[in-house]
């Protein structure tokens, strides 16, 4: 056991559950078991070191390539912990020859806790989330390390899938005891993957407000608002983890906000999934909303636009501002041009400022705020230009902070190009910044010279052409003599090393002059790293205006790219109204339009939609690829674009402002949770009728297909009538079973729709037009003809059709009296409402009602 083991060993049992990456020289190397771990999940060359029986494995990588290989590890879902030396060797050899340099643990590496750009997705967040439970309501803290996000928000156990889908996570910490509970295993098995759990221990409420009072430096919370005491163990217990896995350091992050559901509209994980929001169904972002709407110009506008898309607003006021901002760049062309070319090349302002306050920027990060506010300075003085800007964009470019005096201080300091990436690299301070920095690299590029002078005054004074003086890790400089003229050597030269074809040789006026080169390299190096402290300090200083300035240009890069999207599709302002109206004239899918529009295919036909009060339940029916399920989902996207703040794919748009939005379409089965086809369509259905209120917004897709005809048509059925009596929302319910229809004649409030199908010598032609009315039939055969059905099971189809369809007509009544559900429920109570129906009397469909009507009542009975 060496000291060095010794000390290995004490760093990894306080960090068992991580891999230690435990830095000498140039390497972070791994020991024993992390080796192991490491070398299969990297790829690399996995050797062993010590006397046989006794070998450690052994692996290691380079320090300055350390990130790609976080990067990897991480999306494996290790936990990484970087053992950096945390004193100077002279300091070391003081103690005794024996001792060795101090070395501990100087950041944890986690999912949720990244910063570095090639670690991140440039245009999508990176959330670390904290969740704690009291009193049948969940808390959740949220925080984005690489901006400064910080949050917090309260809602319903029931909610806390909704809440974590609007976020998507990388990491989720919660409490150990959080296990003991049943119910929330059962809510947090599909986000098992990220959770970190914590000791219980470390949720202290006492603790987590003097963490949040010491981070901000205030006596009281009062300013940033009212939060509850859970909120503040949440926000407080978040901050401790970053400080754990910072040991100790806190990125700049802005004060706490409290989020309130109230405003948001609320889209459950498998609307999310249906509608392929952000992510399509292969899981990939191609055709998705979020791919058909980004038109940002910069990576903060993306990852904005994407928080936007994931939490909708369900505020008037808010709406009408962003709407605002789209509108004024939507009619000003040439500004509107003039600001997305200012952007385009806009470096990250909020990592960079994130990486720098957790002392893990470089030279490029100072580059980077300075190129950044410079863009920030341009747009100021673009919208300088008009005489009076709305309310809307007035508080947005009031938060666009002056930096005239940083700007100057940044771009006097660094070189204009070829800045390294870490600022122990050197060579990024301008020349002119600073004298004494100036007078080092002088004397540093002198004692190169004179290396030059030196090799060719000694190859002339002793006839040794060949002679040079080179410069090795090993060494240092020396001299270089080949075999050939060993015997000119002269007697001053001092032997330093045999070689192959020669030797090697050093000298006292050698010796010097390189003492002297690397004393002059040395304090360069130790100044210029304190220069560049000195920039950071200074920024830091700002750190508050330039993150509030990042926020805006956000803002306007949103803003604006929502903007040349509506000119770019001839989108149009939707209108929000009190009431439950939703009228869309013209409307278009916007992923399908785009796709057609590249594709040079026939331009997408735009359909109306109108609900009211009167009207707010479509029942919609019509054959498979006419496209009922493109109309659905398009008045979905459009209302989720237009509750975003966007403009819609419409020629108008009237939206009574919806509190939550549901989607039940598709088929697909949940195999590892043991669900099939249809139980899945379930259990969708089932939490939309359990959670719709009246100002939700339902789309359904063929509920009831997953099973046998009667039982599927008798699900739809009581759905129809659940949303139409109980919960009264808007809703679009597309069906094959052309028998509810008939419901339109027991509530005048559903509208019956099909879609126009033209007929033209045996040929159907699909018109994707929705119309008034009702599907005559479905068209399956022909369908089945378009999907290249072989035509030998067609006509085999067709004989079959016509044997089913004269055998229904001929079917007798069914005898309801005979089924075990009527002799079972007959009791006195049913007597009178029974005797009025003839049992032998009813069609299949008829049969149907009166079983429905028949549970209704017994239920209404016995209750």
């Amino acid at each position: 056991m060496t000291p060095m083991m010794a000390q290995y060993r004490r760093i990894k049992e306080s960090h068992p559950n991580c891999l230690l990456f435990f830095r000498l020289g140039d390497f972070y190397e791994l020991f024993f078991d992390d080796a192991i771990v490491a070398s299969k999940a990297l790829n690399i060359t996995l050797t062993r070191r010590g006397q046989q029986g006794g070998e450690i494995p052994m692996c290691g990588v380079p320090y300055h390539a350390v990130e790609n290989y976080l990067a990897r590890l991480v999306k494996q879902g290790h936990r990484v912990a970087l053992c950096d030396q945390i004193e100077d060797a002279t300091v070391a050899k003081k103690r005794g020859a024996k001792s060795i340099v101090e070395r501990d643990i100087t950041r944890i590496v986690t999912p949720g806790t990244l910063t570095e750009d090639t670690l991140l997705e440039s245009k999508r967040s990176n959330y670390l989330s904290l969740l704690l439970v009291e009193e049948r309501k969940a808390t959740l803290s949220i925080m984005e390390m690489s901006t400064g996000f910080y949050t917090v928000e309260t809602a319903p156990i029931a909610q806390i899938n909704s809440m974590l889908l609007r976020y998507e996570p990388s990491e989720l910490i919660v409490p150990e005891g959080i296990l003991q509970n049943p119910e929330l295993c059962d809510v947090l098995k599909n986000w098992k993957k990220i959770i970190t759990l914590v000791p219980d221990s470390r949720f202290d409420p006492e603790n987590s407000k003097s963490q949040l009072e010491e981070a901000f430096k205030v006596k009281t919370l009062e300013s940033f608002g009212e939060f509850s005491k859970i909120e503040i163990t949440a926000l407080g217990s978040l901050l401790d983890y970053v400080k754990l896995t910072q040991r100790g350091i806190l990125p700049k992050i802005l004060p706490p906000q409290r989020k309130s559901n109230n405003h948001i509209l609320e889209i459950d994980g498998a609307t999310r999934r249906n509608l392929e929001l952000t992510q399509n169904l292969s899981g990939g972002s191609k055709n998705t909303l979020l791919e058909t709407m980004d038109e940002t110009q910069t990576s903060f506008g993306g990852r904005l636009l994407l928080q936007w898309l994931a939490s909708p607003l369900a505020d008037l006021y808010g709406l009408n501002e962003r709407l605002d901002r789209v509108a004024f760049f939507k009619e000003r062309r040439a500004l509107l041009e003039e600001i997305r070319e200012s952007l385009k090349n806009c470096p990250d302002l909020e990592r960079a400022l994130s990486r720098l306050s957790l002392n893990r920027g470089g030279p490029r990060d100072l580059a980077g705020v300075r190129d950044g506010l410079l863009i920030v300075e341009k747009v100021r003085k673009a919208l300088e230009k008009i005489e009076k800007l709305p309310d809307a964009l007035g508080k947005i470019t009031g938060k666009l902070s002056h930096q005239e005096v940083l700007i100057d201080r940044l771009t006097r300091a660094l070189n204009p190009e070829s800045l390294p990436i870490l600022a122990t690299q050197g060579d990024f301070i301008r020349e002119g910044y600073s004298k004494e920095l100036d007078e080092l690299r002088q004397l540093k590029d002198r004692g190169r010279q004179l290396m030059i002078e030196l090799q060719a005054r000694y190859a002339e004074a002793y006839d040794i052409p060949s002679l040079k003086i080179k410069h090795n890790n090993i060494i240092g400089y020396h001299i270089e003599i080949t075999a050939t003229h060993l015997s000119k050597v002269p007697q001053e030269f001092i032997h330093r090393q045999t070689i192959v074809n020669g030797q090697r040789y050093t000298t006292l006026e050698l010796s010097e002059l390189e003492r002297k080169l690397k004393s002059a390299a040395e304090d360069a190096q130790v100044l210029e790293m304190r220069l560049f402290q000195e920039l950071v300090g200074e920024i830091m200083v700002q750190a508050e205006e330039i993150a509030s300035t990042a926020g805006g240009l956000a803002i306007l890069d949103v803003s604006t790219a929502l903007a040349f999207l509506a000119e770019k599709w001839n989108y149009c302002r939707p209108e929000f109204l009190e009431n439950t109206t939703f009228l869309i004239k013209k409307g278009r899918h916007p992923v399908v339009e785009k796709a057609l529009t590249e594709g040079n295919e026939t331009p997408f036909v735009p359909n109306d939609c109108h609900m009211d009060a009167q009207k707010h339940l479509w029942l919609l029916t019509g054959p498979n690829m006419a496209g009922k399920s493109t109309f659905l989902r398009q008045n979905a996207l459009i209302l989720i674009m237009a509750q975003m703040g966007s403009y819609v794919p419409a020629e108008a748009a009237k939206i009574g402002i919806v509190d939550r939005l549901f989607s039940r379409v598709g088929a697909a089965d949940d195999l590892a949770q043991g669900r099939s086809t249809f139980m899945v369509e379930m259990v969708e259905t089932a939490a939309i009728l359990n959670q719709a209120t009246a100002r939700s917004f339902v789309i359904l897709d063929e509920v009831g297909r997953g099973t046998s005809t009667y039982d599927g048509l008798s699900i739809a059925w009581a759905t129809i009538e659940y949303l139409e009596k109980t919960i009264t929302c808007r809703g679009l319910f597309a069906t094959h079973y052309h028998e509810l229809t008939e419901l339109k004649k027991e509530f005048p409030h559903i509208h019956c729709a099909t879609m126009r199908v033209k007929e033209w010598e045996k040929e159907v032609v699909f018109m994707h037009e929705v119309i008034s009315g009702v599907a005559d039939r479905s068209y399956g055969l022909h369908v089945a003809a378009l999907a290249g059905v072989p035509k030998t099971v067609l006509d085999r189809a067709q004989e079959v059709l016509l044997f089913l369809e004269n055998k229904k007509e001929n079917k007798k009544a069914i005898k309801v009296a005979e089924l075990p559900l009527f002799s079972a429920y007959q009791s006195s109570a049913l007597e009178q409402e029974v005797e009025t129906i003839n049992p032998d009397e009813l069609s299949p469909r008829q049969a149907l009602e009166f079983l429905y009507r028949l549970k209704t009542l017994v239920k209404r009975t016995a209750a």
